[in-house]
């Protein structure tokens, strides 16, 4: 297997809390220790930089408890960046500070006509997007991606609130292989998912519910939430290398490694 260098965008979790709930996870009443969620944001960072990636970081905003989240801040594949529309006002503001970002980053810009979360429900697997739909990406946003990028959209009914964002339900190891909770997605597109991946690995309840598919892979290395032990032990003997890291605080929130890291891809040859 294969490691390919990733291009990486973070947003330090200066103003990190949980004063809203806009998913299953999120309860204001519980207390957040902010500084704890920088270090394990800090330690998530450090991984990627010593597995030979380049991270880039915007700019936190005061008033966006969200913001860490990179992967819903945008799309980003060939170097076309396709801006975000939140469904939730909480986080509307967050998308004119990512696209500012892409922009002066020389991105070519495209901004969406429907609600678009970002790769949080938008992920490259091979010559195919996934679009995941049911909660917060509209159905009506996955043509536009065909449009954009090029690739044919393949779209992913999501059933369980708790897996909100494609990226909580299934995570892509590689162009020709994935993991996912079959129970987070509906009947026909657990049929498409054994169809396009017949070997796929399939993830229990118990690591989803740690965000264990909330996953970055490079074709080689998986970073993983560190208490999503057999899906690692399962990564492992598909010949993988895991690495487990401890995002529980951000985990309050409903994210984590890869809620935490949007992939800037460059041209073709990077993806």
């Amino acid at each position: 297997m294969d490691a390919t260098s990733q291009r990486l965008l973070m947003c330090r979790p200066t103003y990190f809390a949980v004063g809203y709930a806009i998913n299953p996870w999120m309860d204001p009443s519980a207390p957040v220790n902010t500084a704890l969620a920088v270090r394990q944001w800090e330690q998530l960072r450090q991984t990627y930089l010593d597995l030979g990636h380049t991270v880039e970081e915007i700019t936190p905003v005061p008033g966006l408890p969200d913001m860490v989240f990179a992967a819903n801040g945008g799309t980003v594949i060939d170097g076309k960046a396709m801006a975000v529309q939140f469904r939730d006002p909480q986080r509307a503001d967050e998308a004119p500070a990512y696209r500012a970002w892409f922009e002066a980053a020389g991105f070519e810009m495209y901004d969406p006509k429907h609600v678009n979360e970002g790769e949080g429900d938008v992920l490259l697997a091979g010559d195919h997007l996934l679009a995941g739909t049911g909660f917060r990406t509209a159905h009506a946003a996955h043509a536009q991606l065909q449009e954009v990028f090029g690739y044919p959209v393949i779209t992913m009914q999501l059933v369980d609130p708790r897996f909100y964002h494609l990226d909580t339900a299934l995570t892509v190891l590689d162009e020709r292989t994935v993991a996912y909770l079959p129970e987070a997605f509906s009947p026909g597109s657990q049929a498409v998912l054994r169809r396009l991946f017949p070997d796929a690995v399939h993830a229990t309840m118990a690591d989803a519910e740690v965000l264990g598919l909330n996953a970055v892979s490079d074709g080689r290395h998986v970073v993983l939430p560190a208490q999503a032990t057999d899906l690692a032990a399962k990564l492992r003997d598909r010949g993988y290398e895991t690495i487990g890291v401890d995002l529980s605080e951000l985990r309050k929130a409903g994210g984590g490694p890869k809620c935490c890291t949007l992939r800037l891809r460059q041209g073709k040859a990077s993806k």
